[in-house]
């Protein structure tokens, strides 16, 4: 059992936890996800690690309540327990594998968006501890939305906040803050990485096309079981099939097939519609699975 040793609701629909969970905070870094499982009986659900403490062997996670299973995880408290919390896996972000040298000479902006603040929250963290400067745009569709602001700001040079009605920042969404930045302000940007809504990647990846800026985008939210096995989460990738729970999540931005994706999860939300894909697709519709043993 992995206990739960803190709580703390952001928004509305959006709750913060730290769990223990040894293995994965002894091992995991930024950009990599777990599955939690409440009981035996509970729905498996993919989470990207939105923190770690290797001292305190916890991590934290971040969901939003957005049916039966994340509201059941939502009325957990202090103390209670997942039944499994598995990880790490997925692939680590490229910027834990870059040096010092090559990060300090690039000037990168974040963008995120909504829930992606998470999984976006530890890169920014992982950068200033490696001496590096980056930006941070957090957009969202109103105030009640933004989360880990303030932690955010602990670690980027400057955290730009921005709503779609107004209600908090600047008014308009990712997309028109960036133009704000680049085009009114004069900010010059080496990389791009954009976690967000799958609509939201797309849209900033034809913007940062246009600007010539190298994108990363986390596919994360299109995950369901987590180790390639249902085939919930193929995409193509510059004409390639690839998995986003084995393969990424983080993939360059610019070869991503949005539209293509974006059709695959709707169909895949019926029965029918999985049968089809599963016929389509044949031996790619889903990864062998990665074999991970995780944090049993």
């Amino acid at each position: 059992m992995f206990k739960i040793v803190r709580k703390e609701v952001l928004s509305d629909k959006i709750i913060l936890m730290d769990v223990v969970a040894p293995f994965v905070a002894k091992s995991c870094y930024p950009g990599q996800f777990v599955i939690v499982k409440i009981d035996e009986k509970g729905e498996r659900i993919p989470l990207t690690i939105c923190d770690y403490d290797r001292e305190k062997e916890t991590i934290t996670i971040v969901f939003q309540t957005v049916g039966v299973s994340t509201e059941r995880m939502a009325k957990l408290e202090v103390g209670d327990a997942f039944r499994d919390f598995v990880g790490p896996l997925g692939v680590e972000s490229e910027l834990v594998h870059e040096s010092e040298e090559v990060l300090k000479s690039q000037k990168i902006l974040f963008v995120a968006g909504g829930v992606g603040t998470a999984p976006v929250y530890p890169q920014v963290k992982w950068m200033k501890e490696h001496g590096c400067d980056v930006d941070c745009i957090i957009g969202a569709r109103d105030k009640s939305l933004i989360i880990l602001e303030e932690e955010m700001k602990k670690y980027a040079k400057n955290v730009f906040v921005c709503t779609d009605n107004g209600s908090y920042g600047f008014k308009g969404n990712v997309n028109d803050m960036i133009k704000e930045l680049v085009y009114n302000q004069g900010y010059k940007y080496d990389k791009v990485i954009a976690i967000g809504p799958v609509i939201m990647m797309k849209f900033v990846c034809l913007l940062t096309k246009e600007l010539g800026i190298p994108t990363i985008v986390s596919m994360n939210p299109i995950m369901v079981d987590g180790t390639g096995m249902c085939g919930a989460c193929r995409v193509i990738v510059g004409g390639e099939v690839k998995f986003a729970c084995v393969d990424g999540p983080e993939f360059d931005g610019h070869l991503v097939d949005f539209d293509g994706a974006m059709k695959r999860q709707r169909l895949y939300k019926t029965e029918e519609g999985r049968a089809m894909l599963k016929l389509e697709e044949g031996d790619t519709h889903k990864n062998g699975g990665c074999g991970c043993g995780g944090d049993k």
